[in-house]
Formats: C-alpha cells, structure tokens, sequence
C-alpha cells in the first residue's frame, strides 16, 4: 500500500500570502495521496483561504486540538488508517510530539526556515 502524506495547513502549505508555491510543487512530485491537517473551524477555513487548497482537508475545528493524540486517532479512523500507513510533517511541536505519541512518523518542519530540501529527504526516506 503506498503511504499517505500528511500535510499541516498553516504556516506550512498556507501562510499569509496564500498557498506556498514551492511546497505545493514539491508534494505535486509524488502520486501518494495527500491530505492536509488543520484544526480550522467554518470561519477560519475561509478565512486564511483554506478553500483554495488543491487537496483533502481534514479538521475537527479545534475539538480536539492537534496538541492532543485524539486528533490523530479520529483521523486514521476516519480514513480507514494506520499510523504505518502515513508520514506527517508539521510545523507545531507540540502536534509533532502528540502525532509521534501514537506512531505517527512525523517531521517537524521549520516554518521559519522553510527548508523543502530537507522536507523532501524526510518524504523520500519514509515513502
């Protein structure tokens, strides 16, 4: 089975100025499937142009948060998952740690750095 790709929404696909170009055209590289992780709820999605993002979108808007191993729960079971079956990157270190806490294998991705050479090392080694 090939892996899914967990994708966090803000600060990392998203951002400020709308959808990171660099990265979409990175995750357009691989066939996997993509799915992309927020705790937005109705009025934040549209809000930080959620709407725009060319693949599935997951949320429990904020119930609960990503900070809290339950999210990751709900979503392998909602998709019919196993934490094997997925690598995650995200930029909240708190959400790294509780993805990891089930089995998750995830990479903390620097938003600040925004460094898709070493994402794309993370994704190619664990595909």
């Amino acid at each position: 089975m090939q892996k899914t790709i967990l994708v966090d929404a803000w600060e990392t696909l998203v951002n400020e100025n709308g959808l990171f170009d660099e990265m979409h055209n990175l995750l357009e590289d691989y066939l996997n499937k993509k799915i992309v992780l927020t705790n937005a709820n109705d009025e934040e999605f549209k809000k930080l142009g959620f709407d725009k993002i060319p693949y599935e979108i997951f949320t429990l808007k904020h119930n609960p948060e990503k900070s809290e191993p339950e999210y990751y729960k709900t979503l392998l079971k909602h998709f019919n998952l196993e934490p094997q079956d997925v690598i995650y990157f995200e930029h909240s270190p708190d959400a790294v740690k509780s993805a990891q806490s089930i089995g998750i294998n995830t990479y903390f991705y620097d938003k600040d750095k925004r460094d898709l050479i070493d994402l794309k090392k993370f994704i190619n080694s664990n595909l």
